[in-house]
């Protein structure tokens, strides 16, 4: 099999790194359909759960993408981005055509047997990278010979595997011993293991607390907003937050749209709006230096969401222009 594109292999590190700068990475969340059903969903995706409907507003919001020359990376998520097949094959071959660096969030529900369909291979060839998510939770669908088979198919697609468990009870072993299953002792030089923290959005709320709180004035920097997320129904946000994506939170967060012009106003307005550089940029807790946020700087908070929820519903979906914020929203030495 062959393919005209030519992926670079990206580690965990290397998408992180290239998320946290402005502008350069777009995440597309493709369906909110997922077979799997995991107790800890954080955006509630059910098999019955709506998925593209309108294709050429879809198609509309690839090819808006694709025109993007200041973005390198596109992320695809859902919900289960396979489960949406015109969807994810229509967006993989333009993306690929366009020369993006494309990076799948994936249960692997799809690998059934030791080779996955033609499709399937094609869109893993085009791929920089696969977060491949197993835990407790995915293991009653995803069980662990059909987590070793998607990694090998992964892997002889050539991209890299990054193994994405919670940081909760025997996840961690478990994604292990999967690698060496599928792998053998060298399995370092295919995958990474990702640790990471339960997400008490969606679902994962009837599962999960958060007991720590920190106060805002500790908080940094958010590279989520510097990385805009887009759904197939055209919702774009100015994060990829599961809460702010199912119409939660801030109006501020996000923007409804129908046509390619008014996506790029939607992105361009984030990118310029002065709060949001501010969270993404000096952070949170810069904030509470201003008279406005001055009583936040103490208030404790389970996660920098919650604190940034509380600050965008203050200052309200249209802002006034304010010349502190504007002033700080300068120092964003961070990017």
């Amino acid at each position: 099999m062959t393919t005209a594109f030519a992926p670079r292999r990206l580690t965990h590190a290397e998408v992180e790194q290239i998320r946290a700068r402005r502008g350069r990475s777009m995440l597309l969340f493709i369906t909110d359909r997922c077979p799997v059903g995991c107790a800890h969903c954080s955006v509630d995706s059910r098999p019955d759960s709506p998925t593209i409907e309108d294709f050429p507003l879809f198609s509309d919001i690839v090819e808006w993408i694709c025109a993007a020359p200041e973005i390198d990376v596109v992320g695809i998520s859902g919900g289960e981005p396979f489960v949406e097949r015109r969807g994810l094959s229509l967006a993989s071959q333009r993306f690929a055509a366009a020369g993006k660096q494309q990076v799948i969030f994936t249960s692997g529900v799809w690998a059934t047997a030791d080779e996955p369909p033609a499709w399937i291979r094609e869109i893993l060839a085009r791929s920089s990278c696969i977060y491949l998510s197993t835990d407790v939770f995915h293991a009653r669908t995803v069980a662990d010979d059909r987590l070793v088979r998607a990694a090998r198919a992964i892997a002889t697609a050539g991209a890299w595997i990054v193994l994405q468990v919670l940081d909760h009870a025997d996840s961690l072993a478990r994604a292990e011993q999967a690698l060496r299953d599928a792998f053998g002792e060298d399995w370092a030089a295919h995958a990474e293991i990702n640790p990471i923290v339960p997400l008490t959005n969606g679902r994962g709320g009837g599962v999960f607390t958060r007991l720590a709180r920190v106060p805002g004035h500790m908080f940094g920097p958010c590279s989520l907003v510097r990385s805009p997320m887009v759904r197939y129904d055209g919702l774009v946000t100015a994060c990829c937050n599961e809460s702010v994506i199912q119409r939660l939170g801030p109006a501020r967060l996000r923007r409804p749209v129908t046509s390619q012009a008014q996506l790029d106003a939607a992105v361009r307005g984030f990118h310029a709006d002065p709060l949001l550089r501010v969270i993404g940029g000096v952070g949170l807790g810069a904030l509470t230096e201003h008279p406005r946020f001055k009583d936040l700087a103490h208030e404790r908070y389970a996660d920098n969401c919650q604190m940034c929820w509380k600050v965008l519903d203050r200052a309200g979906a249209t802002d006034q222009p304010d010349r502190l914020i504007t002033l700080i929203s300068t120092l964003e030495t961070r990017e």
